[in-house]
């Protein structure tokens, strides 16, 4: 299980009920995970112009029709000026892990009381999009108290994406033998695009998702095997290729790879009755995309696309589809900028089980999706009255934490 969502939760056995309702229709729906009814007649949420005339490849890949929460919740803030806070988990004891951009992190209690400050990480480059990043519990975390780290290193005259791992000493404040296990080589002179989220799947390895660093020298590398732009890896505790791998027997291609062809690679979560793993990335303007990742395949960017650059001008050569490609299972044009996100693994607000809920950035609001047989069938703007860019969200014993770029800690809950 995903050690972000499901860490608070007693053993639980998931049974998953098979359908064969359609995921098409925009009629009232049966969600084949927790059997409710689910209506999608409502129309889009998103309802300013795309910024590109590209067509979808299938009906409901795009601006799916919406749907609406009807168990009273609330949002609470529970914490503020916390700096500039980029990931949050959970901790064992009802605490929350911060990670904070500047090199620290924080450790508070489930209502948002700061607890202790840790230090002790090795030196980050915080410039732009730069900084002491993202952070996941070692499996046996309760033994070792041992965690995870992404954060963007100085190599050279550039930077690039690492990642380390220590023993956390909340007594002490501090992070115990640091040691860095993984790189994701060649270095770039660039702030941008580092991806940076991590994962534990339920066998003990780790995935890691790097960006192509932005830069046209680095965004061609996310379709090259021997370098490690723009992919998603998977990797032992001490950094080496998972066993099985898709290119692990592969001449000229970096072992770690799990899949490739992304852009900047923010939301990682397994689905909590599946067990596949989903990835949320930033498109350019427009293009943002859910995808569902299996081994081996290629997400296409800079190849296709459903956005265009920040100029106007066309990617590439305007492609949306080319075989060997992987279609996103979602997108959207306007953006949301998505960056953390977590499935609901909980039937405390039932409507919400399973559901996926993803920070969105530009968009100042928290993404709500209905997935119903890997395809999206309803979408929901959550704390959009906040106005603010929701960096991360978490899953914690039937609630949702939130972080903010404004430095704020929001609780959500059945009321």
């Amino acid at each position: 299980m995903h050690i972000k969502s499901l860490l608070f939760l007693p053993a639980i056995i998931l049974a998953v009920v098979v359908s064969g309702c359609s995921s098409n229709s925009t009629t009232k729906k049966t969600d084949i995970n927790n059997s409710s009814s689910v209506d999608t007649s409502i129309a889009p949420v998103e309802t300013n112009k795309p910024n590109s005339d590209y067509k979808p490849a299938f009906i409901g890949q795009t601006r799916i029709n919406s749907v609406k929460t009807t168990t009273a919740y609330t949002v609470e803030k529970i914490a503020g000026n916390l700096g500039r806070p980029w990931a949050v988990i959970p901790l064992p004891g009802e605490r929350l892990l911060l990670t904070d951009k500047s090199g620290f992190m924080q450790v508070f209690n489930s209502d948002g009381m700061l607890i202790k400050k840790i230090t002790g990480f090795p030196s980050v480059d915080d410039n732009g999009q730069g900084g002491l990043l993202d952070v996941a519990l070692d499996p046996a975390f309760t033994q070792n108290n041992t965690i995870y780290w992404s954060y963007s290193e100085k190599q050279g005259s550039g930077n690039l994406t690492a990642v380390a791992k220590g023993q956390l000493s909340v007594e002490e404040s501090t992070i115990k033998n640091p040691v860095v296990i993984f790189r994701a080589t060649p270095n770039l002179n660039s702030n941008l695009h580092y991806g940076s989220r991590l994962l534990f799947d339920k066998d003990g390895y780790l995935f890691v998702s790097v960006g192509e660093r932005s830069i046209l020298e680095g965004r061609k590398q996310a379709q090259w095997l021997n370098s490690g732009l723009g992919k998603i890896f998977k990797i032992t505790k001490d950094g080496k290729a998972a066993p099985g791998n898709p290119f692990i027997n592969e001449p000229n291609s970096m072992p770690e790879i799990y899949s490739y062809g992304h852009r900047n690679p923010q939301g990682l979560d397994i689905h909590p009755v599946t067990g596949e793993l989903w990835e949320a990335e930033f498109g350019p303007r427009g293009g943002d995309e859910l995808n569902l990742i299996k081994p081996g395949k290629n997400y296409g960017w800079p190849v296709i696309t459903y956005g265009i650059e920040y100029d106007g001008n066309k990617v590439g050569d305007a492609l949306q589809k080319k075989e060997g490609m992987e279609q996103p299972v979602y997108y959207w044009d306007p953006v949301v900028s998505p960056s953390g996100m977590a499935f609901y693994a909980s039937d405390v607000i039932p409507e919400w089980k399973n559901n996926l809920f993803i920070g969105g950035l530009n968009s100042t609001h928290i993404v709500r999706l209905v997935i119903e047989n890997n395809k999206v069938v309803g979408e929901e703007r959550i704390m959009a009255d906040k106005k603010e860019r929701v960096r991360d969200v978490a899953y914690y014993n039937g609630m949702l934490y939130a972080i903010t770029d404004s430095g704020n800690m929001y609780r959500i809950k059945k009321k």
